[in-house]
This record gives C-alpha cells, structure tokens and sequence, in this order.
C-alpha cells in the first residue's frame, strides 16, 4: 500500500528532461489508480508548475496517466482504468508536445523574471505555468505597464540568440553564493546538502 514504506523512485525526469520513454516496475498500487513506479519520466505537480501527462502501456494495453503528484516523497501517477499490479513492467511514453510547450514557456518566463529582478530589484511573489500562459507575481512599487513591456521586449531580444541552458549540482553552501539565486520573496531553495541549478548561461 502507497504510504506504508517509502520507495525510493529514480526520477528520470531530474537527469534528463528530454527523455520521452522508459520502461518501468510498478512498486505499488493503491485504490487501483494511484501508481508508484520504480523510475519515472514524469514530472509532478508542484512549485507552479503542472505535472506531465502521457500513458503506461503493459502487454497491449494503455493506461493514460490523468495526473502526478509528489507524496510523502512518492511519486504517484493517476491513471485512468484499474488493471495495474505490483511487480508489472510498463512502457512509460510522455506526451512530449505538451512537456515541450511547458519547457520552453518556463525557460522564457525565467529569462523574463530574471531580467525584470535585476532590473528594478523586485522579487517574484508567485507564479503558476499553464500549457497556453504563464503567470508571475513580482513585488514591485507600482504597477507600470511600461516597465513590464520594457522587460519583455529585453527577453525576446535574448530569444532570439543562441544561449545555453545547463544544469549541474552544487552543494547548498556554495549554491546560495551565487549572486541573485534568491528570487522569490518568501521561498529559499530546499534544505538538501546538493541543489540542482538550472542555469540559462549569461542570463539566469
């Protein structure tokens, strides 16, 4: 039963974002909907963003994953129809378009805040990523639509270069020495001895 042990879950997602297929074993079932996997290419819900979709196909039949979300730690894939067993061995395929749109839009929306958080010294107070918008909060003074599309027309002239985005591990310490790493204006990185850093190189 999901919640009885934890179950260490390789998070393909975290390793390479572009993978769009992995064979997995089912490492639990609970309500016969709620999948934990042993590793897995879908990101779940959280921090903003939505979590991925796609579908779990065993011996012919599918399986459409209806949501993600982190648990305890776990993470647990929705599907659609019962039919899944512990021990099972599925083909995880992601639905990439969507995940695609969401990477792109997320990236873009990072430039922009980062521009705008130099710029002007405000911090992001919230945010939430949807497939077709994105929304950002930032604490600034006043409200001046001027400012904003001053911002955004920097970003887009940003775009249309071609800048490197990499990612690497640094122990906290370190991580929390990079200048302007903080941008959000009640959140600090989680408390873990090594950080993954996204970095869009030059810019954020």
């Amino acid at each position: 039963m999901l919640g009885e042990e934890t179950i260490m879950v390789q998070a393909l997602y975290l390793m390479d974002s572009y993978l769009r297929e992995c064979d997995a074993t089912v490492a639990s079932v609970k309500d016969e909907r709620y999948i934990v996997l042993d590793q897995t290419i879908f990101y779940p819900k959280g921090g903003g963003q939505p979590c991925d979709t796609g579908r779990m196909v065993k011996d012919g039949q599918t399986f459409n994953i209806v949501f993600v979300g982190k648990f305890s730690g776990e993470i647990s894939h929705e599907v659609d129809q019962p039919g899944l067993g512990v021990g099972d061995r599925v083909h995880c395929i992601l639905d990439w378009e969507r995940r695609y749109r969401l990477m792109r839009s997320h990236t873009a929306a990072h430039v922009f805040a980062s521009l705008l958080c130099n710029g002007t010294g405000a911090l992001i107070t919230g945010n939430q990523l949807e497939e077709d918008q994105v929304r950002f909060d930032f604490s600034l003074e006043r409200f001046d639509r001027d400012v904003l599309e001053e911002y955004v027309a920097k970003a887009n002239e940003l775009f249309k270069r071609e800048i490197a985005v990499r990612w690497y591990e640094l122990p906290r310490e370190e991580a929390l020495k990079i200048p302007g790493i903080v941008k959000m204006a009640e959140a600090f990185p989680p408390d873990l001895p090594q950080l993954r850093i996204v970095e869009v190189v030059g810019v954020d």
